[in-house]
């Protein structure tokens, strides 16, 4: 009895009365040859399980590590059903190949073993990758308050020109996009508040909770947000390809610190647009609002703006400035620093963006929770 096999290969199957099954290999028996198949020797199996296996391979030709894996399977099928398996039939090389093979078989929960190690040596690995990380953005912080230090002493280097262009990119150049969002935030408020707000005949009340909410907090947290995916992303990209192609590397061997020429001027752009955005994102906050009740809660325009403007005090003001500042710290440092912590290629680029704009808003979100916090005990 014959199984198909691939071209210049057979393999037949013989019982004998003795119980014994025979096993031909003729032929070429090599992986290019196509698929090695112990699909006859299996169905013997499956029908009636031989006493014994033996091979002959008089007529065998050229093989390969394919022939070796087809013997460990039928070496497998006879222990499985208590057989014999006889390889001295065998060529002595593949003989002895097979004897290694099975020289040490697998332990029956050496894959669960395993598993368990794999995900212990997970654990273990990004607890040093966090570790190493936490170190570096100390260093990171460390050389930044150096390179501050300096700037404050006039003895930092890094070029005028660089920060009156990211003072532009990242205070005029943004408006558009805060006056979108910013406007329609206002507009979700005082939507929000009508809602609630109209049933109890206190629609006026409306400014006082669009104006409160975005002077205090919304206005700054939202534009945060907004320079986060804008100017976080694109300062750990830029400092990413400057790694890509060595210019940080040639910034170092010319005796030019990174930190001063790259860093610094960013931070310092961020920190002074972000006060200003701040109080422009409120403006156009408290315009999306003002629409809404001239618009639907027949307000008019003086009505509104002296009810926002007997809500707000300046304290609310200051604080919502204050943070916006800080948020603008934070954005720059983290997009920085992810920039600054970039591989060398172009994916590491990628990576470092987004991982700068997660950093950004993670560190926004709880500083905002903090001055929450504070700004509740201090009754402000």
């Amino acid at each position: 009895m014959s199984a198909a096999a691939p071209p210049n290969a057979d393999l037949a199957v013989e019982r004998h009365g003795d119980g014994t099954l025979l096993v031909r290999l003729s032929g070429t028996w090599q992986l290019g040859s196509g698929a090695l198949s112990s699909a006859a020797v299996e169905r013997e199996f499956d029908t009636d399980p031989p006493e014994r296996v033996r091979f002959d391979t008089t007529t065998l030709g050229a093989w390969d590590s394919g022939i070796l894996a087809l013997m460990v399977k039928i070496s497998a099928l006879s222990r499985a059903h208590g057989s014999e398996f006889d390889a001295s039939g065998l060529p002595n090389g593949l003989e002895r190949l097979l004897r290694l093979a099975e020289a040490v078989p697998e332990k029956g929960d050496a894959r669960a073993e395993d598993a368990e190690k794999r995900f212990v040596d997970r654990i273990g690995t990004k607890t040093l990758e966090t570790q190493s990380l936490f170190r570096d953005d100390l260093d990171f912080l460390g050389r930044f308050a150096l390179a501050m230090a300096r700037a404050l002493r006039g003895k930092a280097r890094f070029r005028m020109s660089d920060l009156v262009l990211l003072v532009q990119q990242n205070g005029i150049d943004a408006l558009p996009i805060v006056t979108l969002v910013t406007f329609l935030l206002g507009l979700i408020l005082a939507f929000v508040g009508a809602t609630a707000l109209q049933s109890f005949g206190a629609a006026i009340y409306v400014a006082d909770l669009v104006g409160v909410a975005m002077v205090r907090d919304m206005g700054a947290l939202i534009t945060g947000i907004i320079m986060a995916g804008r100017s976080g992303a694109s300062f750990a990209a830029q400092i990413g390809s400057m790694k890509v192609t060595q210019e940080t590397d040639a910034l170092t061997t010319m005796a030019i610190s990174p930190m001063e020429f790259l860093v610094l001027p960013r931070v310092i752009a961020l920190s002074l647009m972000m006060p200003l955005l701040t109080l422009y994102g409120n403006a156009m906050g408290m315009l999306g609002g003002a629409f809404v009740g001239y618009t639907m809660l027949d307000l008019s325009g003086l009505e509104y703006f002296q009810q926002t403007a007997g809500a707000v005090g300046l304290n609310d003001v200051i604080g919502g400035v204050f943070k916006g500042s800080v948020y603008g710290v934070l954005i720059a440092l983290a997009g920085c620093l992810r920039g600054m912590q970039s591989g060398k290629s172009s994916s590491a680029v990628g990576d470092a963006a987004t991982s700068g704009v997660v950093t950004s808003l993670v560190a926004i979100i709880v500083a905002c929770g903090l001055f929450s916090f504070v700004f509740y005990l201090l009754g402000l």
